[in-house]
């Protein structure tokens, strides 16, 4: 059906997909369903690449290696020049582990597969994949590896096979049914691989297939099938979001609203198609490839050198940077081999393109082996960086591996004093206290057990895992025969209750992600914890977790400090805290309330000025990531325990 002449309309309809996409990432809730905009990029390209494959095909001269060199010479330049454009910034602004993910991101990238290394981590709309700043080029990768198999499917099924559109209309229906079958339960891999995103290119491609009408279509047909096209798009901008389980069923309202587009546009100039066809929409349709490539990594770094996220005025003057690089990157670098001013050869950018990945997959990979490359980082930065690694010894103290013993516990405090009467008892939390226990009790001459394992909160429950429940059960049976006085349980409550920010649901005490059902089992299983020691005649302290603080903000520490910006009044806003604590800090409460036995340790009176939890005192991190003190932070609330660690809390 395709007509083979200039067609703006589709040059708007990329505009259409771009300009959603860019303010979705920067943040402007009325295109929450701004995502969408791939998948219209998406069906353009399984039509345009499928018009020409066809058009060759049935000249009798299509040519593989002519395919490959147009697209190489449409994708590579710009988006080589944006990954070293990336590094570059990389190494200036990012941590040692940011930057080596970076280098492998980097790596996988260049070899047309990142979508397979994205697949393996974050999900596309969890927090963390903010800072991840070629994320974009999942969709990329998904592309090429289209642009690399259909061709060859497409030759096989036009020359061997009659009915082959039929053929070619299944593979469809297996990619759609695919993406159904597993989009609830393995979301990753639903959203970033190809074969559950090939039917959105293959419905343009079958669009592009479809045999000329017989008779002309009615104008008012068109034009309605436009229109409608039209809507279903913004549509799916304006309604959905982040929860919207996608792709799914979701995806048929951008894929099927923008083949109608492309249909309607190819017979007759209707509203929507004189729409699309508008200057501005066709200039940025033009600068699309650019505009998509740029304002990612320009969101990635503009965040992670704001201090409280990005504020609208400020993210439409980051957009306006990412569309001048746009318009600079079209004019000097796409522009250029396009037109075959440079490379003009098939076999000249094939070359050229090889050698451009061979270095790319080489930086990337020497990143990745040098760990980031962290002597890049000095003063205040290395400090910060420092700051994010334990020194005083408490992963030595903390039972990592579900084989391990209590005996491997810890005994804090000077050597040959008195058998301790007091213990710490919890998960990675309670470890990150060492330096406050330490500095309380080593002057005193006195020392205390820690009972740490990670991901084990200290409670009584049959909900918690196997190794869980044997390794409480040791604490619990050595307490007792130590004739311990004190017990000091540590945690990080909410996460057994709600999960991580990040979208982490498997430490949940509620194996159905049941909110209502996980809090109650949490009250009874601290309620059951409490009342045991209680009847062992053991006073009991309950502390309350440290303020968390939102993903990646730890890491824009550093890069703050290399552009030397102050993280004065960087943190979480104590509400926050204080909400999400709401209801550990009642079963607190009730508990200590009802027996004078049991006390609540407070930490965010210390840690929480001017109603932000603060991240940095006097220029000291107090935090090794989102949720773990660091050393000087463990340290500064040593004063919170000096009643239970030197006795005063006893007659």
């Amino acid at each position: 059906m395709h007509t083979f002449g200039k067609r703006r309309d589709i040059d708007g309809l990329r505009a259409l997909a771009v300009i959603p996409v860019v303010l979705f990432h920067f943040g402007f809730d009325a295109f929450s369903g701004g995502f969408v905009g791939v998948d219209v990029f998406f069906v353009i390209s399984g039509f345009l690449i499928t018009s020409i494959l066809l058009r060759d095909i049935s000249a009798g001269r299509f040519s593989f290696v002519d395919f490959w060199a147009r697209r190489a010479r449409r994708i590579i330049p710009a988006l080589s020049v944006v990954i070293l454009a990336t590094l570059a910034l990389g190494w200036l602004l990012l941590t040692a582990k940011d930057f080596s993910e970076l280098g492998r991101t980097v790596r996988y990238q260049s070899l047309f597969v990142s979508n397979l290394l994205f697949m393996r981590e974050h999900g596309y709309f969890e927090p963390a994949s903010d800072l991840k700043p070629l994320l974009h080029t999942w969709s990329l990768a998904v592309e090429e590896q289209y642009y690399i198999l259909f061709p060859l499917i497409m030759v096989v099924m036009v020359r061997f096979f009659r009915h082959w559109r039929w053929l070619l209309l299944g593979v469809l229906l297996v990619s759609f049914g695919l993406n159904l079958a597993c989009v609830e339960h393995k979301p990753a891999f639903t959203f970033f691989s190809l074969p559950t995103r090939a039917w959105e290119l293959l419905c343009g491609a079958m669009l592009a297939v479809l045999p000329a009408p017989r008779r002309a279509v009615r104008p008012w047909v068109y034009q309605a099938v436009g229109l409608s096209g039209m809507l279903a798009v913004l549509l799916a901008v304006f309604t959905f979001d982040r929860s919207t389980l996608f792709p799914g069923w979701a995806a048929l309202l951008p894929v099927l609203g923008t083949t109608a587009l492309i249909w309607s546009g190819a017979q007759g100039p209707g509203p929507a198609a004189r729409l699309l066809s508008l200057k501005p929409l066709v200039w940025v349709g033009l600068l699309s490839y650019s505009l998509y490539l740029w304002h990612w990594p320009v969101y990635v770094y503009a965040n992670t050198l704001s201090i409280d996220g990005i504020q609208p005025l400020e993210a439409v003057g980051w957009m306006g940077l990412a569309l001048t690089m746009a318009w600079l990157s079209l004019r000097y670098v796409e522009l250029p081999f396009r037109e075959k001013r440079l490379l003009a050869g098939r076999t000249a950018i094939l070359a050229g393109g090889l050698a451009v990945i061979v270095v790319l997959v080489t930086l990337g990979s020497a990143i990745r082996s040098a760990d980031g490359v962290p002597g890049r980082l000095s003063g205040k930065a290395l400090e910060y960086a420092q700051a994010r690694e334990w020194r005083a010894g408490q992963m030595n103290c903390m039972t990592v591996m579900p084989s391990s013993s209590i005996d491997e516990a810890c005994l804090i405090g000077a050597e040959h004093a008195k058998p301790p009467t007091q213990v710490f008892w919890g998960d990675s939390h309670a470890a990150a206290l060492m330096p406050a226990i330490e500095r309380n009790v080593r002057d005193e001459g006195r020392s205390v057990w820690l009972f740490s394992m990670g991901g084990c909160p200290p409670i009584l429950s049959d909900e918690l895992r196997a190794h869980c429940k044997d390794f409480n059960q040791q604490a619990m049976d050595r307490i007792l025969s130590l004739g311990i006085r004190d017990v000091v349980l540590a945690s990080n409550w909410s996460l057994y209750v709600y999960g991580r920010e990040d979208g982490d649901r498997k430490l949940l005490l509620s194996a159905r992600d049941d909110t209502a059902q996980a809090e109650q089992r949490m009250a009874a299983a601290i309620q059951a914890r409490v009342a045991a020691l209680r009847e062992a005649g053991v006073e009991v302290w309950l502390f309350k977790e440290v303020p968390l603080q939102g993903k990646g903000v730890i890491n824009r520490l550093t890069s703050l400090a290399r552009v030397g910006r102050s993280a004065d009044g960087l943190g979480r806003p104590l509400q926050e805290h204080l909400t999400r604590q709401r209801f550990i800090a009642s079963v607190f409460a009730s508990l200590s309330e009802a027996d004078p036995g049991v006390h609540v340790i407070d930490p965010a009176p210390l840690m929480c000025t001017d109603g932000v939890c603060n991240i940095a005192v006097q220029g000291a991190l107090q935090y090794k990531d989102e949720d773990h003190l660091s050393d000087a932070g463990g340290a500064r609330l040593s004063p919170l325990f000096a009643p239970v660690l030197l006795g005063t809390s006893h007659p």
